[in-house]
């Protein structure tokens, strides 16, 4: 009786082991499925070919999850595409009206006025070089995010291309009565990239902290390739920070700026491989950039 016992004990650890194996082989079949529909662009689905019915069930309902975040992905692509496009031809289309508002103001400033008419021509003349710059902005963003930077890449020291960007914006931060303490290491540091993306992305954040600075900036470059721009900014906060990525965000009103900045610099930095990231603490912004070495 005990031997028949033990025999039929032995056969239910038999069949549950096997059990077990087959659910661990579909779940692994599924897990080998999403790993290649998440990768390629197809509409085919999910599929098992697992008796148990939960196991099915699954299968099915990650079907159906990615085929709806297929559809999302395609409206994002699509919808990216159109916002870009809309940039383009908003900011050609301004430069016609401002092109003729340049014209009028010419005219009125070879015009005898009072004071006081001259004083609202050079009011609006400003205005309108802030709106020929944010327009200038937008192209600019709307051609460069059109240009695969990932395949146009050759041999960059980091180190250079740093110490030329910051030495472009030398009347700038002179201007803005900074003096910058520059840490950047001897070792030269090469990597495969885009020159002008890493000049932009070095550019847009040397602007940034010329705008919110609150009158120190601190650029540093460790050996591994790691670029840390820092700057009392006590206008920001922890919530604003967060936001510095986004398209199109402004700290404040942004008479002058577009929001744009930033976004480019991380949308490069990403398209290179590269990472870019901001932290805020005790009133300092400190943004870094790293491109690991290529293997």
């Amino acid at each position: 009786m005990l031997l028949v016992i033990a025999a039929l004990l032995l056969a239910a650890v038999v069949f549950l082991l096997l059990r077990l194996h087959w659910i661990g082989r579909d779940l692994e079949e599924i897990r080998r499925q999403i790993g290649e529909r998440m990768e390629t662009e197809t509409n085919i689905g999910i599929d098992t070919a697992s008796y148990d019915p939960k196991i099915r069930a699954l299968a099915a309902d990650l079907d159906r999850q990615l085929k709806l975040l297929r559809q999302k992905q395609i409206l994002y692509t699509r919808g990216d595409q159109e916002l870009k496009t809309a940039v383009t031809h908003i900011s050609h289309d301004l430069r016609t009206p401002l092109t003729a508002v340049y014209g009028y103001l010419s005219l009125l400033e070879g015009e005898e006025m009072s004071e006081a008419a001259a004083q609202y021509v050079a009011i609006l003349k400003n205005r309108a070089d802030v709106l020929k710059a944010l327009s200038e902005e937008m192209f600019r963003y709307s051609v460069i995010l059109s240009v695969d930077v990932s395949v146009q890449k050759e041999e960059v020291s980091v180190n250079a291309v740093l110490e030329e960007s910051l030495a472009g914006y030398y009347g700038a931060i002179q201007k803005a009565g900074l003096t910058p303490k520059i840490r950047i290491c001897e070792q030269t540091v090469v990597r495969n990239l885009n020159r002008q993306a890493l000049s932009r992305i070095f550019s847009n954040i040397i602007g940034n902290a010329l705008k919110y600075s609150d009158g120190d900036l601190q650029v540093s470059m460790d050996a591994a390739g790691r670029i840390c721009f820092s700057n009392q900014a006590h206008r920001l906060d922890p919530v604003s920070v967060g936001h510095l990525f986004d398209r199109f965000y402004t700290v404040e009103s942004g008479r002058s700026s577009t929001g744009l900045g930033l976004s480019i610099a991380r949308t490069l930095a990403e398209g290179m491989g590269g990472t870019i990231d901001a932290e805020y603490e005790d009133g300092v912004l400190r943004i870094c950039v790293f491109f690991e070495k290529d293997a």
